[in-house]
């Protein structure tokens, strides 16, 4: 994804969130989170990886998103997903419905998996240079 994309998300995010935001499978690339740590946002990253395989990841805890801690996204206000794989997006969709967060999904392409059964409204968001699904629950 161009860094222009990635931008807009945190253009977004930065717009209309506040509180705690956490993004899951933050992986290699840190462009969000960088951007949105460095604007003053509560901001969590988690991956399945050990902390010293991502060197560079803002507030980094490593979680199993198939089997999360919970505690670590309780207060989240936003969590969102940069090209996570299908077999993530449930997982991922759970646990923002368990917390009562809204969910931003970025898939790869057109790798989208119905999340209605945790979200009421599911939307494509086109901000700026970006185009992400948006699930919330009103």
């Amino acid at each position: 994804m161009a860094k222009d994309a990635e931008r807009s998300i945190a253009e977004y995010i930065l717009k209309y969130y506040r509180g705690s935001v956490i993004e899951v499978g933050v992986g290699f690339r840190h462009t969000v989170a960088e951007h949105l740590n460095r604007s003053g946002i509560d901001i969590l990253t988690t991956d399945i990886l050990d902390e010293e395989k991502i060197p560079d990841a803002v507030n980094y805890i490593r979680d199993d998103i198939t089997e999360p801690d919970l505690e670590i996204y309780r207060d989240a206000s936003l969590i969102y997903s940069i090209r996570p794989p299908e077999e993530l997006q449930i997982p991922i969709a759970r646990v923002a419905s368990l917390v009562g967060a809204d969910l931003i999904l970025k898939p790869l392409g057109c790798e989208i998996v119905d999340l209605s059964r945790y979200f009421k409204v599911c939307e494509v968001v086109n901000y700026r240079d970006a185009v992400f699904m948006l699930h919330r629950f009103f």
